[in-house]
């Protein structure tokens, strides 16, 4: 058994989101509690990736800065 201090606001928006969803507040507080620590151990984004990212480069410096005109180019010279 644990005992929890919550402030006002978030007692309330728990109390609300129980209601809305046809639960008691423990059973959300347990919920969240487990879907929390279920999260804590799934590997993020960059986790997976890290591996690949920045792997293959263009060799330009200025895709983003120009990209614009880069693309301008790219149009053009499909067009001629």
């Amino acid at each position: 058994m644990i005992t929890l201090r919550l402030d006002e606001k978030l007692e309330q928006q728990i109390t609300t989101a129980a209601k809305n969803l046809g639960v008691t507040k423990s059973e959300l507080i347990r919920k969240s509690i487990h879907q929390y620590l279920r999260n804590l151990n799934k590997p993020s984004a960059w986790d997976l990736g890290e591996d690949v990212f920045g792997k293959y480069a263009s060799g330009l410096g200025n895709l983003s800065s120009d990209r614009k005109e880069l693309m301008r180019n790219k149009i053009k010279a499909k067009r001629t």
